[in-house]
């Protein structure tokens, strides 16, 4: 089976990255297209296909469009001629796209190829991303194709279309408030005396630590803040003084800014 990345920006290249960390291709079945040469070269390096031309990336299996919002339009109307509507996948990666509106530009005499509204996060490179799908028109065999591969490149959930805008700001943008809070963290690790570099790795790892119990507990998280908070203790103090700050109304009102 061989795939294509239309569009090699920061959430394209991330897509093409994770993919060809994968198991799930050979890095030839891999065709990452974009019009500037430049942005292609690494690509290649890694053994991928590339070309500037989107018609020849259209010939995929599975054919993914990952580009602005604003020129979605554009390719869709510009590849849907060349697409097999039977036998092909397209994946489309573009935030405050609605289906109605892909509907009336890849709509042929009335038919529509199965297609899949995907919102990953930039941590797809690292093969952890965290993935919303909403299936338009594919069979169960179709989504299990798909989802299994956002299942490699991370973690996936299949989702209704009136849900991607809160999971475009719980996951997408939430790569953000994570590292914002990294950062924060990190910077009072050198007012206790640590290297930045240092205080870095520490916060970086200690989240870390904190996401791979919560994965194993499968459960609520103030279950395992209960496990650290002794009675008197620093880490309540501590807790209580960021939750004076507005911590937790601030988090909310940052997820609910973005929608």
């Amino acid at each position: 089976m061989k795939i294509s990345v239309i569009g090699a920006g920061a959430m394209g290249g991330a897509f093409a990255e994770g993919l060809l960390k994968s198991q799930l291709f050979k890095s030839e079945d891999i065709t990452v297209a974009d019009p500037t040469p430049a942005k292609l070269e690494h690509y290649a390096k890694e053994g991928a296909s590339i070309t500037t031309e989107n018609m020849i990336a259209a010939k995929a299996d599975i054919v993914s469009v990952v580009v602005k919002p604003g020129i979605v339009e554009s390719i869709l109307k510009e590849i849907k001629d060349s697409l097999d509507y039977g036998h092909q996948m397209l994946i489309i990666i573009a935030a405050g796209i609605s289906s109605g509106q892909i509907n009336s530009w890849l709509d042929k005499k009335g038919t529509l190829p199965p297609y899949f509204m995907v919102i990953p996060n930039i941590a797809i490179a690292e093969k952890a991303s965290m993935t919303f799908i909403v299936p338009q028109g594919a069979s169960d065999e179709q989504t299990k194709t798909i989802t299994s591969l956002f299942d490699e490149l991370g973690g996936s959930m299949i989702t209704k279309e009136n849900l991607l805008a809160a999971g475009t700001t719980l996951a997408s943008c939430g790569i953000a408030y994570a590292l914002r809070y990294i950062r924060a963290s990190a910077e009072g690790g050198v007012e206790l005396g640590f290297k930045a570099s240092d205080a870095t790795r520490i916060v970086a790892q200690t989240v870390e630590g904190a996401v791979k119990l919560l994965q194993a507990k499968n459960g609520h998280p103030e279950a395992l803040i209960d496990q650290v908070t002794t009675p008197g203790g620093v880490t309540i103090q501590g807790l209580n003084e960021m939750e004076h700050a507005g911590f937790t109304s601030a988090v909310i009102r940052g997820l609910k800014a973005g929608i």
